[in-house]
């Protein structure tokens, strides 16, 4: 197992990424998407999920693929960036076909970025305009850190941020992950100078600073995020993907797993407060030889994949004017 070339979702080939922000704003928007339709589907496990069009991914429903998936700030605003997306798959022609019709499939999900410190006294809201900028510039190389849904995320002690990863098997298939980190739980340890996810770093991928070296149980220390954002909701939400051929039960069971990848780099997750959720998309280049055997192994890829992902992200974020909470490298005077 080793990082893809670009260590990013996109080294699963026939994917593209696109990012839009507004700074102003502390928020932004990010589209995965892919010149045709692909299996798609969905595990949430946190208790406050913001989404659209997730029923449709469930493996007893009809829809045989999705056109795009969409990340978001917002809160339940954000929503609205799917309906950006829509348009622009719809001028492209593109969507589930229904006699002379077309209708794009972008299913959608948000984190709550309200309370950071942006300007959130929109009179129109920004995200359908972003959904579609967005997908407008979607590529294989986009930016991580603060960037695109990861804008305005923060965790209980850092600033979050947009985090993507990239494994490639024996086997040769490939495995990404994509998430935009907005937890209410902490990225790193007690001490503040090491990530949760460091036991599954790669090639010093976020800093190379190894598992924390104090051992045993200590208590989390206070979380640096005002109560109030508690209260209403902060979210962890991520896509886990690869080029193998799978229905949408075994996607399921790949989002599933990424989910374990969530709750070993994020401590505690999957809260009450939190709408943690992971989309999984497959592309289906490659036909699975033994499916038992290689789906645990997509699995276990997937669930390092994000747990690295979200580690990239606090590691990438950059510090912004009326930041409410630090960086990860200013906290280690970097």
């Amino acid at each position: 197992m080793k990082p893809g070339p670009r260590n990013l979702i996109t080294d699963v080939a026939g994917l593209r990424v696109g990012n839009a922000s507004d700074p102003d704003l502390k928020s932004g928007t990010t589209v995965l998407t892919a010149d045709a339709p692909f299996v798609a589907s969905v595990s949430v496990q946190g208790g406050a999920p913001g989404t659209r069009e997730t029923d449709l991914l469930a493996p007893d429903k009809s829809a045989p693929g999705v056109d795009a998936l969409v990340l978001s700030g917002g809160s339940a605003f954000g929503l609205g960036a799917a309906e950006g997306v829509m348009a622009a798959l719809r001028a492209a022609g593109r969507g589930f076909a229904v006699f002379s019709a077309r209708v794009p499939i972008v299913p959608a999900a948000i984190l709550f970025d309200l309370l950071n410190g942006g300007a959130k006294d929109w009179d129109e809201s920004p995200y359908p305009a972003l959904g579609r900028a967005a997908f407008d510039v979607a590529g294989t190389e986009f930016q991580i850190g603060t960037a695109g849904a990861g804008t305005g995320a923060q965790t209980a002690r850092f600033k979050g941020g947009l985090g993507s990863a990239s494994v490639v098997l024996d086997s040769g298939a490939t495995v990404g992950a994509l998430v935009a980190v907005n937890p209410m739980g902490c990225a790193v340890t007690p001490s503040g100078k090491h990530f949760w996810a460091a036991p599954f770093e790669m090639d010093g991928e976020f800093g190379g600073l190894g598992p924390d070296p104090v051992p045993g149980f200590r208590p989390l220390p206070p979380s640096r995020k005002v109560e109030a954002m508690a209260r209403q909701g902060n979210t962890t939400i991520g896509i886990v993907a690869t080029d193998a051929a799978l229905d949408k039960a075994q996607a399921q069971r790949l989002a599933v797993a990424a989910h374990d990848g969530l709750a070993r780099a994020l401590v505690p997750s999957h809260s009450p407060h939190d709408g943690d959720l992971v989309f999984a998309a497959a592309t289906g280049a490659r036909r699975l030889e033994d499916p038992a055997s290689e789906l645990l192994q997509l699995g276990h890829a997937g669930a390092v994949a994000m747990s690295r992902a979200i580690a990239r992200a606090l590691w990438e974020a950059t510090p912004s004017d009326g930041d409410t909470l630090p960086t990860f490298r200013q906290s280690l005077g970097q």
